[in-house]
Parts: C-alpha cells; structure tokens; sequence
C-alpha cells in the first residue's frame, strides 16, 4: 500500500470538490488501487465560510508556507486560480520538494514552459489534467493513448457558458443579454463573465492542447481569439435555415508544416456531432492519422467533475512513484524548429456576410464587385423583403484568405450605402 498526503491550497468550488471526493470514494480508490489519500493540510484565505463538506479544523490554515514546509505532504494541488499568486505557489511547491497537481489553464497557457523547467529540475511531476474540458481526460488520451498518432485536427467547444448562452439564443429564441444574465442566475457564468464570453478561456485551453497535439510549443500570444459578443440572434436563425449552427469553436490544425490555432464563433454544418453538443457541456474531436476523426464528450466545468481530473493526476503521480518512475522529464514544451505558427491573416475559411444596405438598386452588385476585386467568390445570397429603408443582405462565400476578407471588408465600410456589416467563419466539418 501506498499512502499519499496532499496538501491544498484553494478551498473554493474546486477545492471543495476535491474533498468531497477523496471523503466520499476514499475506499474505492484503495480498493482500485492500492492507494491511501491523505488530505493533510488546506489553505485558504478563507477558512471559516460553510464549504458544504466536514473537516477537521485541524488541517485548516491561511498561510499556504505550512504546506510548502510539511515535509510529510507529497503532492500540491494549486485551485486559487490566476496567473499572479498561482504561479508563486506551484513554483515554491516544486522547489519545496513536492509533486504538483493544478487545474490552472490560464497559468499554464501563460507560464507553461518556466513551470515546467522548474518541475524538471527538481524531478517532481506536474499534472494538469483538470486545467482542459473539466471531467473529459483529453489531455491523457492525447499525451498517451494517441501517442502513436500525428494529430492533425483538433476542434473543441472548451467554454460551458458560451456553449449555454448559444444554445439558449437558438432554442429559446433570446438575445445575448438575456441569454447571458439566465447564466449568471444558474451559476453557469461568472458576474463578470469577460475572459468566457470574449473567447480567452478558450484560447487558454487550447494552447495547451495544440502544444500537446502538435509537439511544439506555442506561445500564447500567436493564437488569435474572438468572442461571441456580437453574435445576435438574426445570425442565428439565418444559419439554422440553411443547415448550420454557430458555436464558439477552438480549431487546430496542421498542414504543410504550419500549424494554425484560433478561437472564435464558427458556423459549423447542424449534421456534425460537434453541433449537437448543447448548454454548459464541452467537446474536443481530434483527428490523427491512424485512428481518424474521435469525439471526447463530458460537463467541462463543475465542481465534481473537474475534482475527479484532479484526483486522477494525484493517482497518476502515486502510481509512477509506486514503480520508481523516475522519468520527470515533461513532453509539453517541445521546440520544433521545423513547424511554423500560420498568421491569422493567412487562414483560408468560408465566410458569412451580413450586411445591413440601403433598399435601393445596384446595392448588391457594388458588394460582389468589391468582394470579387479581393478574390471572393460567392456561394449563396439572401435578400428578404422587410418593407424597411435598411434591408439585410446575406451572403456566403467560397474559400477565401482572411487577408483578402479584411481589405474587401474595409474597402465596403466605405459605401454610404452600407450600414453595418457582420462576418462569421464556416468551418464545413465533415
């Protein structure tokens, strides 16, 4: 038998999750594997709220140095959250001697590579399973079950309340403000709810797993990311009439040596299983090129369900230190001189106009002009009668260069006859 003691810091949600957890399934765990989880010590700024689970006072402190110092607690697991203080902590742990465990997208898309250096260091693991997709074990399946694969695609809805907000707008027929304060009133968004809705919780997750897929370290800063803000519900139900679905998509992919990583709404195909992933839960499709296209599908946030990812990687590191595993060595953070990050502004994708126009003739053939000029074909155009002076136009295009779009586009914001004027990114998923 193996016993572990645990120290941990952060007993909000999550951390109250993780307790629960270990209190509930302590037995079970022992039973599968042989291993005795020991919750030693909890720190939190706040130690006297209800957290809803019983503890003994004894293990509670404010002062997370009692952790780092208790040469009994083997592994950390960081739930504060945040890039300033988190960072501090796991640094101090892994230099303290003790293996760490965090759930922390943010501080890994940011600091990842400095984390890790310090991890190897002192030949201590870091496991993150929790930081992408809550409960789903994406980042196991793809570290070790498709090892043997190149990853070629990954495409994930990785955010549960832009994922609910969508849905309500299209099911309930709601606008985005609404949609959004029903999310905050079931505690599926934060009250300020920034980093979900402008897409950087996405792009956090992403980068991760892109770094993970592609064996190549990619900065943050190189994936470009859009929020569903704008989105409103007349785009909606333009889409649903003509066999789509718009969703916050994280997409990946490589090709020719260069790999592309962005977040941003994405009218995807209603066929695809990606479009009928609804309300607060995530999906992550991966394609290798060996065992194809797979879909991994779970609740990407929550108390529970991001407790088990972390109780797993507190397993995963007893179980190598029960076989004398000493390979610290962490394969995140390759630097393969042989792969490029594609500009944005190099990206090929469909499109979807919506352009708000003057009701008067020549209006539409001045736009294909311009859109033309810019190597823009066209695919479709709607143009419904309103009976108003200001009349939508709709139209979807074939492949285009994202460069080219954005000239077209701000060549057209000069027509007087143009009020205003929305594009989307298709994304024909098969």
């Amino acid at each position: 038998m193996k016993k572990l003691n645990i120290g941990l810091i952060g007993f909000g949600t999550i951390g109250s999750g993780v307790v629960k957890l270990v209190q509930k399934n302590k037995k079970l765990i022992f039973e599968k594997t042989g291993i005795k989880l020991e919750l030693k010590k909890i720190a939190d700024i706040d130690i006297k709220t209800d957290r809803g689970v019983k503890v003994d006072k004894k293990i509670l402190t404010t002062d997370a140095n009692e952790i780092f110092q208790d040469s009994e607690i083997d592994i950390v697991i960081e739930l504060v959250g945040g890039t300033t203080i988190a960072k501090d902590f796991v640094i101090t742990a892994l230099n303290s001697g003790k293996h760490v465990v965090t759930a922390n997208k943010a501080l890994l898309s940011r600091y990842g590579k400095q984390i890790f250096k310090t991890a190897e260091r002192n030949k201590k693991y870091i496991q993150f399973e929790a930081s992408v997709g809550g409960g789903i074990p994406i980042i196991k399946v793809i570290k070790e079950s498709l090892a043997a694969n190149k990853i070629e695609q990954i495409y994930g809805i990785m955010n549960g309340t832009t994922n609910y907000i969508l849905t309500r707008m299209e099911e309930d027929k709601i606008d985005f403000k609404e949609a959004l304060k029903q999310a905050q009133e079931l505690g599926f968004a934060e009250a300020d709810p920034t980093l979900d809705i402008s897409g950087g919780d996405a792009a956090h997750k992403l980068q991760i797993l892109a770094s993970i897929g592609f064996n190549k370290y990619i900065e943050d800063s190189k994936i470009y990311y859009e929020g569903i803000e704008n989105i409103d519900l007349t785009d909606i139900m333009y889409v649903s009439d003509l066999g789509y679905k718009i969703k916050l998509l994280a997409i990946a992919k490589i090709e020719n040596k260069e790999i592309e990583c962005r977040v941003h709404p994405t009218i995807i195909p209603d066929r695809h299983l990606l479009s009928s992933i609804n309300d607060e839960f995530n999906a992550i499709y991966v394609k290798g090129d060996a065992m194809g296209p797979q879909l991994f599908y779970g609740k990407g946030a929550g108390s529970l369900p991001t407790a088990s990812a972390v109780v797993s990687d507190i397993l995963d590191i007893a179980k190598k230190l029960m076989d004398n595993n000493q390979n610290y060595t962490e394969k995140f953070y390759n630097e393969n001189p042989n792969l490029k990050i594609k500009n944005f502004k190099d990206i090929s994708s469909r499109y979807y106009f919506r352009f708000h126009t003057v009701d008067k003739p020549g209006v539409l053939a001045k736009i294909a002009s311009i859109l033309g000029k810019f190597n823009i074909s066209l695919t479709s155009v709607i143009q419904k009668e309103t009976g108003q002076k200001v009349v939508p136009i709709v139209m979807l295009s074939h492949k285009a260069y994202e460069n080219d779009v954005q000239k077209a586009l701000k060549e057209i914001k000069k027509l007087n006859i143009v009020k205003n004027l929305k594009i989307i990114r298709i994304e024909d998923l098969s």
